[in-house]
């Protein structure tokens, strides 16, 4: 993971963020009748139950005036039907009658905005869907179906059902649907849940999906030896998916030819040169067994080269944070082909979905970055025989820990000038994604794409987290006051000190968010903290070394890593054990 280089000009830029409606079968919707200059609502709710438990997603969307503040009410049908776990809402119930008020964050809707939030439930007897909602006591008319709702949930239970899901995803084997994860349960990894299990409180999370990582080309076959992969290799994982009945699976693809130029602690078996072999090697025998017909009604979400094509506009010359490796991966062009080769390849599997790696914000929100990105990646999905409709996404945040929202903090023309901002656009991943997802269609994407963000370890909660805005003192002290991410800077990206899990993988959280994802399964290193000698390629990075000064990519700050670290990739129970501690929404 890296930082921009130091901008050279500092200018000044308006950000324009994209608004897509996403639109899914079966959903419940109540809209109010619309009016001019009055109150009006639209409420979206969906479920997925099984026996004694049940996961609700409700989005409210404002039709009327611009509103500061929301109440949304409903009743439940059916007396056994109780909220027994909520997010993204201050959630209360009375009886049958439930009431949810917003945030500090979501409280202000303009008109056709929205917002989304959940919970988890219990039900005896029956769970019949809501029939009635209210905003601010408007009523949002409208009939429910008899039968519950059959979207999966958006905030996985802390111990879900073991056994087939209620509502499979349903479709055309082979058509690809507009959100792969909506309507569908993640595929949990048997070995990442018996890690997680194996720390104390672990069983907590385990029923989470989490991506799977191919990280060199032993890992398609399995990998006993290894001490970041288990023996299990794709497909083992895809026949496992079958047996759990999971509607997706999520495949990391990440063996480019000089993996990671700017970091020593994620390089990859493959020299800089060896393009033939990530293709003949890596790609092909990928794409051989993701086209097995046996698999053509999972989902295979692939993930695309993590980190690769932002270092091509950071991380080379002239700019001071350039690396020989990378000036290499620029000038023989073997990470933009070796994406499109991935992109062409697994784009011709009717029933993958590839989402290509973006960075986040902290690395390419800047102005010097942010459309020079957008414009490799077009470069990379036109390589190779590729075009962009073999793309359906970019995810953001891979295996880091920017905050998914600020909800104190918000970029000004002031706070700009701040250490912490440094005349970054953003200041957290969904408004960058969003944005960025504007400049992409630009660029020549399809204006349906989808992005995700991981959110496995940027949760940020515990004592350290801030309750609310800080107004008072310098620019400075404002934003460090006001941030709920505490990392010393925004180039620390190495076993963060105080992280907490994220929010809980879930399907279309917020406009043109395909979903929250855990790609970067918690506990897994992100490298080691001292020299340890090994047969994966991983080297030593001093940006885990908690003991370092730092670097230009950091400003030459400390780390903030956790000492006692493995090499990237392998298990690291202390580290899971903070991320519990510190989760938000908390455990």
């Amino acid at each position: 993971m890296n930082l921009r280089s130091r901008l050279s000009v500092r200018q000044k830029a308006v950000a324009v963020a994209g608004a897509s409606a996403l639109v899914a079968a079966g959903l419940v919707t109540i809209p109010a009748s619309m009016a001019q200059a009055a109150p009006g609502c639209s409420v979206t709710y969906t479920a997925n139950q099984w026996q004694g438990g049940f996961s609700a997603s409700i989005t409210i969307r404002n039709v009327g005036d611009a509103i500061n503040g929301w109440t949304l009410r409903f009743t439940f049908p059916d007396s056994g039907q109780r909220v027994t776990q909520g997010w993204s809402a201050n959630w209360t119930q009375s009886g049958s009658q439930v009431t949810a008020t917003n945030l500090s964050w979501n409280g202000n809707l303009a008109t056709g905005a929205s917002t989304g939030i959940g919970f988890n439930g219990s039900w005896s007897g029956s769970n019949p869907a809501p029939t009635s909602f209210s905003v601010n006591g408007t009523t949002c008319n409208g009939t429910a179906p008899t039968n519950p709702p059959t979207n999966p949930p958006t905030n996985p239970p802390t111990n879900p059902p073991t056994g087939n899901p209620t509502n499979p995803p349903t479709g055309n084997p082979g058509q690809r649907v507009d959100n792969p994860y909506a309507g569908a349960r993640g595929y949990v990894n048997p070995e990442w849940k018996a890690k997680a299990e194996s720390v104390s409180g672990g069983s907590r999370i385990s029923s989470n999906p989490t991506g799977v990582w191919l990280d060199r080309i032993a890992a398609i076959n399995g990998t006993p030896d290894s001490s970041s992969n288990g023996p299990m290799g794709l497909r083992a994982h895809l026949d496992e998916a079958l047996a759990q009945n999971a509607g997706y699976i999520q495949i990391v693809i990440y063996n480019l030819p000089g993996r990671d130029c700017a970091a020593l602690a994620s390089n990859g078996e493959l020299p800089a040169d060896a393009l033939p072999r990530y293709k003949t090697e890596y790609i092909d025998p990928i794409a051989a067994i993701m086209g097995d017909s046996k698999y053509r009604n999972l989902r295979i979400i692939a993930i695309i080269e993590i980190d690769s094509l932002p270092n091509l506009v950071t991380n080379v010359a002239p700019r001071e944070t350039a690396t020989a490796q990378c000036d290499t991966m620029k000038a023989n062009g073997n990470y933009v082909k070796g994406v499109g080769y991935a992109l062409a390849k697994l784009g011709a599997v009717p029933n993958v979905y590839n989402y290509i790696d973006a960075g986040h914000h902290g690395w390419i929100g800047w102005d010097d970055n942010f459309r020079a990105s957008a414009q490799i990646f077009a470069e990379a999905a036109r390589a190779e025989g590729s075009t962009t409709a073999n793309v359906h996404g970019f995810i953001a945040n891979t295996a880091n820990y920017s905050a998914t929202l600020e909800p104190y903090l918000n970029v000004t023309e002031q706070n700009r000038l701040s250490k912490w901002i440094d005349y970054n656009r953003y200041v957290d991943e969904q408004r960058f994604a969003q944005a960025l997802r504007t400049e992409l269609v630009s660029q020549g994407f399809d204006r349906n794409i989808g992005m995700l963000i991981d959110t496995s370890r940027n949760g940020w909660g515990g004592s350290a987290r801030p309750t609310g805005p800080v107004t008072s003192g310098t620019v400075d002290q404002q934003v460090d006051g006001s941030r709920i991410d505490r990392r010393i800077h925004l180039g620390n990206w190495c076993n963060q000190s105080g992280a907490g899990l994220g929010e809980r993988p879930r399907a279309n959280p917020a406009t043109g968010i395909d979903a929250y994802v855990w790609i970067k399964p918690p506990g897994e290193s992100d490298g080691s903290s001292t020299q340890i000698d090994n047969d994966e390629g991983k080297g030593f990075d001093r940006m885990c070394d908690p003991t370092y000064g730092g670097n230009p990519r950091n400003n030459n700050n400390m780390t903030g890593a956790l000492s006692g670290a493995p090499i990237s990739g392998a298990w690291f129970p202390a580290q899971l054990t903070q991320l519990m501690q510190n989760a938000y929404p908390a455990l």
